[in-house]
C-alpha cells in the first residue's frame, strides 16, 4: 500500500490499482490550470484488488483527518473500499447507499461525505456514441460483462429508461464469481425493476462467447470486467462474434486492452462501432473534481468541449513522447 504522508496543500487522491500509469496524473495539472485551482495536487494510492479492510479504513481514516487532503476518487476498489469503510463517513448520497460503493470522496461544512458517481458517468459516456431511439428501432440487447460498481451504474441507467438510445430488448450480465452478481440482483430488487435482467455466471471466457454469439444484430457489448487493464486478458475469446451493426465498449483506455484489439479485429467485416473508455474516463473525472472542488464543471457544451479538447492535447502529447 502507498505510504500517506499529511499534504502540503490542497490535495486530492486517486484511489487505485496502478496509478502512477494513468494519464490522469499529467490531464489534471492541465485541468487544474485550464480551471483556476491554484496550488493543488493529485497524488496516487495504490491498493491491491480486494484489499484488506484495514488498508481502506486506514485510507479513509487518513483523508478524513488530514486538514489539506479535500478528497478522493475511488476506481475498481469503489465497492470493498465502501463496505470497510461505511461508519467513517457522514453521510452517502443515495446512489452510493444503494449500490453499496463510493467513487466519489469529499468534504463539506466539515464532514466526509462519499458519492457513486457511476451512474452519471457511464449513462453520459454510452449516449455520446449510442445513436438515441437505436433500442426502439432494433429491438437488440445489451451484453455487459462484469457486475462491479461501473456495469451495476450502466444497468440502473439502462432499466431506468434514462439513455437516449431506449432500453434494451433484452439484458444480459455476466461475472466469474457468482456473489457480484447476487449483489446486483439485490440492488435492481430495491430500485423496483421488473425487467427481466438475465444474470449469467461465466467462470471461463467461453461462456461469455456462448452469450456474445447469440446477441441480435445491432447489440451493445461491453467489458466491465477491468481485465485488459488491472487484469490480463478479455473477457471472451477470439472465437466470439460480437453482432453485425452493433457496439462494442471497453471500459477501459489504457493496458493491454486485448478485448478492444478483439473488437477492432472485427470491426470491418461486423460493421461494428468500437468504442474505448476515454469518454467514460473523462466524464468520470470531472464529477468527482467538480465535488472534491466544489466547482461547477459541465459535462455538456462549449466548456466541456474546451476540457475534452485540454485533456486530448496532454493524451496526444504523451503518444508522440
Amino acid at each position: 500500500m502507498t505510504a500517506l504522508s499529511p499534504a502540503t496543500r490542497p490535495t486530492m487522491y486517486f484511489v487505485g490499482v496502478s496509478t502512477s500509469r494513468s494519464i490522469i496524473m499529467r490531464v489534471f495539472p492541465a485541468w487544474a490550470r485550464h480551471l483556476g485551482f491554484g496550488d493543488c495536487e493529485l497524488k496516487g494510492i495504490d491498493l491491491v484488488q480486494h484489499d484488506k479492510p484495514e488498508h481502506y479504513r486506514e485510507v479513509v481514516q487518513f483523508i478524513k483527518a488530514d486538514p489539506q487532503s479535500i478528497g478522493a476518487l475511488v476506481t475498481t476498489h469503489k465497492i470493498d473500499l465502501l463496505h470497510a469503510t461505511r461508519d467513517l463517513f457522514d453521510g452517502l448520497d443515495d446512489f452510493a447507499s444503494l449500490m453499496g460503493e463510493v467513487s466519489s470522496i469529499y468534504k463539506s461544512g466539515g464532514r466526509l461525505l462519499g458519492a457513486a458517481k457511476d451512474p452519471i458517468s457511464s449513462g453520459c459516456a454510452l449516449d455520446a456514441f449510442m445513436p438515441a431511439g437505436h433500442w426502439g428501432r432494433a429491438r437488440s440487447d445489451a451484453f455487459i460483462m462484469g457486475a462491479g460498481g461501473s456495469s451495476i451504474a450502466l444497468c440502473s441507467y439502462l432499466l431506468k429508461g434514462k439513455s437516449a438510445a431506449g432500453t434494451p430488448a433484452r439484458l444480459f450480465v455476466s461475472n466469474r464469481s457468482p456473489g457480484r452478481l447476487e449483489e446486483m440482483k439485490h440492488i435492481h430488487a430495491k430500485e423496483g425493476f421488473e425487467f427481466p435482467v438475465q444474470y449469467v455466471h461465466t467462470p471461463h471466457p467461453e461462456d461469455n462467447d456462448a452469450i456474445v454469439n447469440q446477441l441480435a444484430p445491432g447489440s451493445l457489448v461491453a467489458n466491465g470486467t477491468g481485465l485488459g487493464k488491472d487484469g490480463p486478458g478479455s473477457p471472451m475469446t477470439d472465437a466470439a462474434l460480437l453482432p453485425a451493426g452493433g457496439f462494442a465498449w471497453d471500459f477501459n483506455y489504457r493496458g493491454e486492452l486485448v478485448f478492444l484489439r478483439q473488437a477492432r479485429a472485427q470491426a470491418e467485416k461486423r460493421r461494428l462501432h468500437v468504442e474505448d473508455g476515454w469518454k467514460y474516463f473523462i466524464y468520470g473525472w470531472l464529477s468527482v473534481i467538480a465535488e472534491v472542488f466544489h466547482r461547477d464543471i459541465p459535462l455538456v457544451g462549449a466548456g466541456f468541449d474546451e476540457l475534452c479538447r485540454v485533456a486530448e492535447e496532454v493524451r496526444d502529447a504523451g503518444a508522440s513522447a
